[in-house]
């Protein structure tokens, strides 16, 4: 059986080209570098069809060639891959512990979000095992400026970054709740900052409330810790507690980034 063939059912429309790349980029697993003749006999392929493999790795920067031996190595882009994917596990391994102390403090659906450009995505989550939850929304993409999470983390930019996000006046919106003008995000951001966390009411999905406080990474990437609680049963009493925690959940978390 083909080593790369153990980790997951094979598909049901196979493209010969892709998996023969992605063979290819599994030999460094093994090897330091790979010669022509190399990667030719290892497919089971002519030499004309493994440098024109090799040649396409080169062009997205997955390989590059060794001047002096021709012979070709890891290049930039698995690097960074690598690295996008350490640091993403770090940071996650250093909030679990945080998130999980808000989920027992308030029972409710946290979150832990990155900014990417102008959307947010969702990389950690604890779900209630209450009856009537938010569900989780790990793994999912949101505009930033549909949730409490985003507005939290775009609260961080300064005007002239927010209007390179957002050049048109005209945002999307998620629900009629949803924030959709730049001026309106903009007047919300500065009360954000007055606050010190941002809040959504069913501005992403109907029936969904959430409080939020941003955290910055080492690196300058901005994150943010978020409780998301059904609707019907946020108060303004209930707010006002969850900013307390969320507040000090951040500080938590930032206190191990530094």
């Amino acid at each position: 059986m083909d080593a790369a063939s153990k980790y997951g059912p094979p598909p049901q429309y196979p493209i010969e080209s892709v998996d023969n790349a992605l063979r290819l980029l599994l030999l460094f697993e093994t090897q330091r570098s790979i010669r022509l003749t190399d990667a030719s006999n290892y497919l089971g392929v002519a030499s004309s069809t493994a440098h024109r493999l090799m040649g396409m790795l080169l062009y997205r920067g997955f390989v590059r060639q060794n001047p002096a031996t021709r012979a070709y190595e890891p290049g930039q882009s698995l690097g960074s891959i690598a690295f996008a994917i350490r640091r993403q596990t770090d940071i996650r391994t250093l909030a679990r512990p945080v998130l999980e102390q808000l989920f027992q403090q308030t029972g409710e659906t946290v979150h832990f979000a990155r900014l990417e450009s102008s959307d947010i995505q969702f990389i950690d989550a604890i779900e209630s095992s209450r009856a009537v939850r938010v569900g989780s929304r790990q793994g999912i993409t949101l505009p930033a400026n549909c949730t409490a999470t985003g507005k939290a983390m775009l609260s961080q930019l300064t005007r002239e970054q927010l209007r390179a996000l957002y050049p048109d006046k005209e945002l999307p919106g998620l629900t009629g709740n949803s924030i959709t003008s730049r001026g309106d995000l903009e007047a919300e951001l500065d009360k954000i900052r007055r606050l010190g966390y941002a809040t959504s009411n069913e501005e992403s999905e109907d029936g969904v409330t959430s409080v939020s406080v941003p955290v910055a990474g080492p690196s300058g990437t901005l994150y943010g810790i978020n409780v998301s609680v059904p609707a019907h049963r946020m108060s303004h009493q209930l707010r006002t507690e969850l900013s307390d925690l969320v507040r000090v959940a951040a500080e938590n978390l930032q206190s191990r980034l530094l």
